[in-house]
């Protein structure tokens, strides 16, 4: 920085000190002022706050009257002083550039450090000043000598908490009354309650009704919530309106004398329930179509506590087999007979008109409103299912014997999984988190059975089968033996069990009903008691006979390997409450399944099997290299609510009061939903709050208090101490012990 303008930095400094000093002088006694005049008013509180508020709008003030004062504005003002600096002193806040502009700089630069400057200081505002101080106090003084009016209350009032007038102690409520005027849907009439508890619809209008004596100067309802109503005066009464949402506690508070009674009264808001939809017939959820049945009769039954709206009827049919099924949807609006809160609906389809044949599925739902306003409810019904049998196919012959088709009844649910799960991901705003979870488990159960029938047909006879999946054992998962399907024949000695990966399509060839050409065999000879042959055969399985396996070429085996690891990975999100990362692998299962079905056919193996050798050098010797263990890993505990448990040991130790009572209605507030009445809590609580002697008050918030306290953890039980002759015993054992 050039001496020059360094020069200015300090004319601007000096400049700038001294205006922000008398704006400082001049606001001062008014703040002064404004604060004996808060303190009159509210006390030392008021006046502290007052104070501490003008001060801060001062200061930004005074900063900003200060900001005006900068480098520009000194430059105009020595301009103005000194000719001699040919009104080109502001060259020294540019930046140097070339030419007559750098010479004319160059100049003025050092003129200005040459030149004796004039003080730029401003003036004292004398006049200002005295206005200012005499304003000030003048004003104190008239606040201090004010008399104070009859029957008002001051800070000092205030801070004691008594009342301006001696002539009332306190409040009493000579008459309460609420009226309620329930939402015009519900077709209640308005009623008129005698006290200040009360139960109401939810959304209802209610208006209070107050008498006092003495009249306050101000009255208010005070929620438990924090929530203030003011009451208006009219008359002698006092009036206030409030909308029940939500049930809730409250106390009436007045200014001036407290009330007589300070107790929490209780309005309960009585929600609308949704209506009720039952199957009256058919009795059964799935019904089997008759032979030449033209009509379908159905009956349902709606109730609701309020009335019931409009009744839609949902249809949906389902054509088509596999993965090819087509859907096709329709409603239709009915109506029903009976009362406005209870009808029945009675309807009748024509099997022909909907276009139901063989092997289709007419699925019918009933849909429900009520009449609540704004927005409606709608209950859906259970789903009952006409099922029209598909036509029973001829048997097969020739060589279609050796032929099976690929996966014949499985492909059918994978497309229907998928659905289910978008349709909960679309209801995931609308729903609990409890209820989301248990839906989401519930699909992942469906995804476990179908990933199992799929495991059948890679030889899967237990869960322990597919290729990288820690499943749980389930003997025989799957499976329907049917009459023929298990041939049972005497033999010297059966061959090694295969592991189940290895066994391809056993349990698909051994379940099937795939005649082959046996060849003749000589008579079986008597089964003798206790040959392990013959038990085997009696009561053993052919899966992993060579002739009863299923050959698949490698790449459909590889797809299918692929389609059941997809199924374990949805399987495993839906089971923790996460469809949307499950859909993916949804799909993919999905796409390799469809792949799958490329594969027309599936020919019976009749050439024998080569298993690997048993690696006799391990067993029996404890080797657990490659053995991996994956235990379940046990939640860790959780504290619960720490404020109740605290709050009840102090009720045992018969010492409320040093229970921190407020932490714990914090606590209730903010988990109302965990709680099976949480206001009764609040008010037991508010209850020990006014009065901890009340012994009736304690037992009340120990037995409201009871049901909220968590369930302690299950642990292990110390060993008891021994007594005398225990320890004498355990005594003599160490003595022994070498």
């Amino acid at each position: 920085m050039s001496a020059a303008l360094a020069r200015l930095h300090v004319l601007r400094a000096t400049a700038r000190r001294r205006r922000m000093a008398a704006d400082a002088l001049v606001a001062l006694p008014l703040l002064l002022g404004l604060a004996v005049l808060a303190y009159r008013l509210g006390g030392a509180v008021a006046a502290s706050g007052a104070l501490l508020a003008g001060v801060a709008v001062g200061v930004w003030f005074v900063r900003r009257r200060a900001a005006v004062v900068d480098l520009p504005w000194v430059a105009r003002r020595l301009d103005a002083s000194v000719p001699a600096l040919e009104d080109s002193t502001a060259l020294l806040l540019h930046a140097p550039g070339g030419g007559l502009a750098a010479l004319q700089r160059a100049r003025i630069a050092a003129r200005i450090e040459t030149l004796a400057l004039p003080d730029l200081r401003p003036a004292w505002p004398r006049i200002a000043l005295l206005l200012a101080w005499a304003a000030g106090a003048v004003l104190a003084v008239a606040v201090l000598l004010w008399p104070r009016a009859p029957g008002g209350i001051d800070g000092e009032a205030l801070r004691s908490g008594g009342d301006a007038r001696d002539a009332a102690t306190e409040t009493r409520i000579l008459a309460a009354s609420i009226a309620i005027a329930p939402p015009a849907y519900t077709g209640l009439p308005t009623r008129t309650e005698p006290a200040l508890d009360a139960s109401a619809p939810a959304g209802a209008t209610l208006d209070w009704r107050l008498r006092l004596d003495p009249q306050p100067t101000a009255v208010h309802l005070a929620t438990h919530e924090g929530e203030r109503i003011p009451l208006r005066r009219e008359g002698g009464e006092w009036r206030g309106r409030h909308v029940l949402d939500a049930s809730l506690l409250y106390r009436v508070e007045v200014e001036g004398a407290p009330p007589a009674d300070a107790s929490l009264h209780r309005l309960d808001a009585v929600p609308d329930q949704p209506p009720q939809v039952r199957v009256i017939e058919p009795d059964q959820n799935v019904v089997m179509a008759e032979p030449g049945q033209a009509t379908w009769t159905l009956l349902f039954e709606a109730s609701d506590d309020y009335g019931l709206g409009e009744a839609r009827l949902h249809l949906t049919l389902a054509q088509g087999s596999g993965e090819n099924v087509a859907f096709s949807e329709q409603a239709r609006v009915v109506e029903g007979e009976g009362e406005p809160t209870r009808r029945r609906y009675a309807l009748t389809l024509d099997l022909a008109e909907l276009g139901l044949g063989a092997g289709d599925d007419l699925v019918a739902r009933l849909d429900v409103d009520d009449t609540r306003t704004p927005e409606r409810q709608t209950t859906r019904s259970a789903a009952v299912v006409l099922r029209w049998p598909p036509p029973q196919g001829g048997d097969a012959t020739g060589f279609d014997g050796l032929v099976q088709r690929t996966l014949p009844a499985y492909f059918r649910s994978q497309r229907q999984i998928i659905i289910d799960t978008e349709a909960l991901r679309a209801e995931r705003m609308r729903m609990p988190n409890d209820e989301f979870v248990t839906r989401s488990d519930a699909i992942g159960v469906d995804q476990r059975l179908l990933r199992l029938r799929y495991g059948q047909f890679m030889g899967e006879e237990a869960e322990g089968g597919g290729e990288g999946h820690g499943h749980d054992h389930d003997d025989h998962a799957g499976h329907d033996h049917g009459p023929g399907e298990h041939h049972h024949r005497a033999a010297p000695a059966p061959p090694p069990r295969r592991p189940a990966n290895d066994s391809l399509f056993a349990d698909a060839a051994a379940h099937e009903d795939a005649p082959a050409e046996p060849e003749p065999e000589a008579p079986a000879p008597a089964p003798a008691f206790g040959d392990a042959g013959n038990v085997l055969a009696e009561y053993g399985h052919v899966h992993d006979h060579a002739e009863a396996a299923t050959l698949l070429d490698p790449e459909t085996k590889a797809l299918l390997r692929e389609a059941l690891s997809a199924m374990w990975q949805s399987e495993g999100f839906l089971r923790q409450g996460n469809p949307v990362s499950a859909l993916p692998h949804q799909y993919r299962a999905l796409e390799f399944i469809k792949k799958v079905q490329q594969s027309d056919r599936i020919y019976l193996a009749r050439v024998g099997l080569e298993l690997p050798p048993i690696d006799e050098s391990r067993r029996l010797s404890g080797d657990l290299d490659g053995v991996t263990d994956r235990p379940d890993r046990v939640p860790a505990s959780t504290a619960g609510a720490p404020e109740l448990a605290a709050l009840w040991r102090a009720l045992d130790d018969g010492a409320p009061a040093e229970a921190d009572l407020d932490a714990a209605s914090r606590w209730v507030l903010d988990n109302q939903e965990r709680l099976d009445d949480p206001l009764a809590l609040v008010a037991a609580i508010d209850a020990v709050q006014r009065d901890p002697g009340c012994a009736a008050c304690r037992d009340r918030l120990r037995a409201a208090l009871w049901p909220a306290l968590p369930v302690p953890a299950a642990g292990v039980l110390p060993r008891p101490a021994p007594d005398a002759a225990g320890a004498a015993y355990l005594d003599a054992l160490r003595e022994d012990a070498p």
